[in-house]
């Protein structure tokens, strides 16, 4: 028999936030020695304001994700008590991040536990911990009450720690109670602003005098913590040149808390007084080859000042169960790619020569993305919600975070044509000063602003329709390759037979083998296809991401197998391929005779190299 759908049930509201004062302040320990199962075991005493309903809420919208990403899918074991008596609790019907309650008369607090059981397994998400490490992020360990902002209410903060270990952390006051390290109430805002590294292997390095900027260390071994006085040089000139660009700093401390780890999972977060990065354990035992992964420290810490300070109006918010909007991501993150690497450089984290061979390996990826031609830079700033920054079938046509990268180059084209301009007198640089260094020093509170503010700063550089310019720029899709700006700084993009150093580099930290400017191909070390760009030699052929490569003209398939295939396809021999997807078995040809080529960058004679003065120390 037919029935007729019953209704929902009915669904509870939840709380519009004010900017009032919480009552109290909420008390939070966690246990984190559990490391062999990666499982934090959280205890909360919230203070009650009244009794009836109320609503405790989860973090949701996290700044520096981009989107609603934090990990509540790992809340387990949710326990609430007054007293003796055990509270029943309701999960929102809509806002899933929401859990409601009734607080019988004459409740003062309630008491909250749960479990955080982190990830075991790559497949289920991030590992943050290790037997000998962890990252601590207070977001994913805490309930708080809805209808207050963030920076209202107040947070005693607690961990404990494995016996033995150090720990970096920006917060401050910390005190023992028993194995417990408490740290002194600071607003929830701020306490979720501020993880945790710790480990059995932990260095702290002062990268100035009087410690203002630490760098924190913890490592899969101790061994791979002995960072030579050359190697740290050129972290302690990052600050220098920082300074120098932005002026004063938008915080009283600043700690980089960087983990040597081929085991806990990627990261790169940044916060007002702190970065989370995990990089290669031989960041320093094999620094030579590590070049690829030194310009995070100069992207995280350019974020303390063009994302934590100064941040798009739509990308703030006072709370966080309200959306984060993404409109001005080509300046948060597009302009700290481009300060990144140049901060990179100056500082001497990479060389000159490592420098163009980076920007030559950006500048061919965007001469080759097709989806240019259908998808705007300025849509792609939706992508941390619309993907998640999940893997993608085809990234050359669909476009993923694109701000970043083609916000980079937009802003040399932005650099060069101030410089241009005005004679070589004026460049980023003083937009930059003038921008950023409106900071209070010692003072992380955030500074927002919009389009217009950004195209006036830069018209009082130089004169010129900024407005019109970036538009275009933003919103336009077309076949411009965006490479105006490195060409104006005197360079133009080749392709050359054998990778450079830092492309050898990549492919070997990344362990990729990278065909993607020859027959549109990148493959694991396992023959496994990483990538395949849309309408290349390979995508004819019909070989998509996923597949194997078992045979290349029948022979078992090795990098060097195929390496020579493409070679001595440039002669016509050809280029056969088998390939397995899924149970299916099948053997395909590539049409491409035109050889390796690999992305350099090659002054243009008779220019004025301005990529040469942009990178220079200051």
């Amino acid at each position: 028999m037919n029935r007729l759908p019953q209704p929902a049930p009915e669904h509870t509201p939840i709380s519009s936030s004010r900017d009032v004062e919480f009552p109290g302040t909420i008390t939070l320990t966690v246990d984190a020695t559990d490391t062999q199962r990666g499982i934090f075991r959280v205890r909360e005493v919230i203070p009650v304001p009244a009794s009836g309903p109320m609503t405790l809420l989860y973090p949701k919208w996290l700044p520096g994700y981009h989107a609603p990403q934090s990990p509540i899918a790992f809340l387990a074991g949710l326990e609430l008590m007054a007293g003796e008596k055990r509270l029943k609790w309701r999960r929102d019907e809509v806002e899933v991040y929401a859990f409601h309650i009734d607080v019988p008369e004459g409740v003062e607090s309630i008491e909250v536990t749960f479990q955080f059981v982190s990830p075991t397994s790559p497949a289920q998400g991030r590992i943050a911990v290790t037997a000998e490490m962890l990252n601590l992020q207070w977001n994913a360990l805490l309930l708080y009450p809805a209808g207050f902002f963030s920076r209202r209410i107040l947070v005693a903060a607690g961990v404990e720690l494995p016996e033995g270990w150090g720990y970096g952390c920006a917060l401050e006051g910390s005190t023992a109670e028993g194995r417990v390290t408490r740290f002194k109430p600071v607003a929830l805002d701020v306490l979720v602003d501020s993880p945790v590294f710790a480990g059995r292997h932990y260095r702290c390095i002062d990268l100035e005098d009087g410690g203002r900027v630490r760098l924190n260390l913890v490592a899969d071994r101790a061994d791979l913590l002995e960072a030579t006085p050359e190697q740290i040089a050129p972290h302690r000139e990052l600050v220098l040149q920082a300074d120098k660009l932005f002026g004063p700093r938008p915080f009283d401390h600043y700690d980089f808390l960087v983990a040597l780890s081929n085991e806990l999972g990627t990261i790169g977060c940044e916060h007002h007084r702190s970065t989370e990065i995990k990089t290669a354990a031989d960041y320093f035992t094999s620094w030579q080859g590590n070049a690829p992964n030194r310009d995070v420290m100069a992207h995280e810490y350019t974020h303390a000042w063009n994302g934590k300070f100064r941040r798009g109006a739509d990308s703030w918010t006072p709370t966080f169960d309200r959306p984060i909007r993404n409109s001005l991501m080509w300046v948060y993150e597009g302009m700290t790619q481009y300060w990144g690497n140049i901060l990179s450089t100056r500082s001497g984290l990479w060389t000159f020569d490592q420098a163009l061979e980076s920007l030559a390996l950006t500048a061919a990826i965007f001469e080759n993305r097709a989806g240019r031609r259908w998808r705007s830079m300025s849509d792609t700033t939706r992508d941390p919600i619309i993907a998640s920054r999940a893997p993608q079938p085809w990234l050359s046509w669909q476009r993923s975070e694109d701000y970043y990268s083609e916000g980079q180059l937009m802003w040399l084209d932005v650099d060069t044509r101030i410089r241009e301009l005005s004679g070589d007198t004026r460049s980023l640089d003083m937009f930059a000063t003038r921008f950023f260094g409106t900071a209070i020093d010692g003072n992380f509170a955030t500074s927002t602003y919009d389009f217009d503010e950004i195209v006036r700063t830069l018209d009082s550089v130089a004169s010129f329709d900024w407005a019109a310019f970036l538009r275009e720029k933003l919103e336009g899709p077309g076949s411009d390759p965006a490479l105006a700006g490195m060409e104006r700084g005197g360079y133009r993009l080749v392709y050359r037979k054998v990778p450079s150093a830092f492309g050898l580099d990549a492919d070997r930290l990344f362990n990729v083998l990278s065909l993607l400017f020859s027959i549109g191909l990148n493959v694991g070390s396992d023959g496994r296809v990483r990538e395949v760009l849309w309408e290349s030699p390979a995508f004819d052929a019909g070989v998509t991401a996923g597949a194997q490569i078992i045979a290349v003209n029948g022979r078992a398939y090795t990098a060097d197998e195929l390496k020579q295939a493409v070679v001595h396809a440039e002669s016509g021999s050809p280029i056969e391929l088998v390939i397995k997807s899924g149970a299916r078995v099948r053997t395909t040809a590539l049409r491409y005779h035109d050889g390796l080529r690999h992305p350099y960058l090659e002054p243009v004679p008779g220019t004025r190299q301005r990529l040469d003065e942009i990178y220079a120390p200051k």
